[in-house]
This record gives structure tokens, C-alpha cells and sequence, in this order.
């Protein structure tokens, strides 16, 4: 009996981290449990089926997907999903002009952006703030 073939990835943005489980199946995306198709706020769904839509359905309707999400705010979750979601079909398919295709559209989905909040120092309430002074 042959080894089922399974691939794990995962995409990062702001403070969230996705894991993408990917296996051979019928097209079933899931992300934290719950059916891509009713997930919700539309804006996150539309933003996590991108990279679907890029690919075309001939790609991603023979593969199921688990996507586990955790941290930030629900849409670097959203963001984090897609970028998982796009490496596992680029890794997949290991398809050059799906790369390509992907890059023209918006390379934050292979190539992660890095920003992240910078720390708060002393003498205020945020990192560049500062307490104002007056002399009267």
C-alpha cells in the first residue's frame, strides 16, 4: 500500500500563524473547522479565496485542506490563511506559471510582508509618543 501523500504549510502575517494540512480529496477548504464557503466575515472569505480563484478550479477541487488559524485580528488571520493556502498549491502543483500568476496578482500571498507592531518605550503611551511638556 502506498503512503498517502500530505503536506503541511504555513503562512504568517501581523501576529497570526495558519498551518495548511493538505491531502488528495474532493475540494473540501476548511479554516478553524468551519467550511470556507460559510465563513465568516465575508471580507476575510473573499480575501482567503484568492488564490483559488487564481488557480482555477481544476487545481484545488481534487484537495482537501485544513487550515488551523491562531492570533491577531480576523483579518491578519484572513491574511495568513490565504498566504498558507497559496504555498500549499504552489508546493503541490509545483507549477511555475502559478507562480507567476500569483505574483502578478499580489505577491504578499507567496512572499510574506514582514511589519510587525513595534515595541512601546518609556515616557509615553505608544512607541513614538510622547508625553507632552509645558513650561507656564
Amino acid at each position: 500500500m502506498p503512503a498517502k501523500r500530505v503536506l503541511v504549510v504555513s503562512g504568517k502575517r501581523k501576529t497570526s500563524v495558519a498551518r495548511a494540512v493538505v491531502k488528495p480529496g474532493i475540494g473540501r477548504i476548511r479554516v478553524n473547522m468551519t467550511p470556507l464557503e460559510v465563513y465568516e466575515p465575508e471580507a476575510a472569505r473573499q480575501k482567503i479565496m484568492e488564490p483559488l480563484i487564481q488557480a482555477g478550479d481544476e487545481v484545488w477541487k481534487q484537495l482537501d485542506m485544513d487550515i488551523k488559524v491562531s492570533g491577531g485580528g480576523y483579518m491578519g488571520q484572513a491574511e495568513a490563511a490565504r498566504m498558507a493556502l497559496a504555498n500549499a498549491l504552489l508546493k503541490w502543483t509545483k507549477s511555475t506559471q502559478l507562480r507567476t500568476a500569483f505574483i502578478e496578482y499580489d505577491r504578499t500571498m507567496i512572499a510574506g510582508d514582514p511589519r510587525r507592531k513595534e515595541p512601546k518605550k518609556f515616557g509615553g503611551p505608544g512607541a513614538r509618543a510622547k508625553d507632552q511638556k509645558s513650561y507656564r
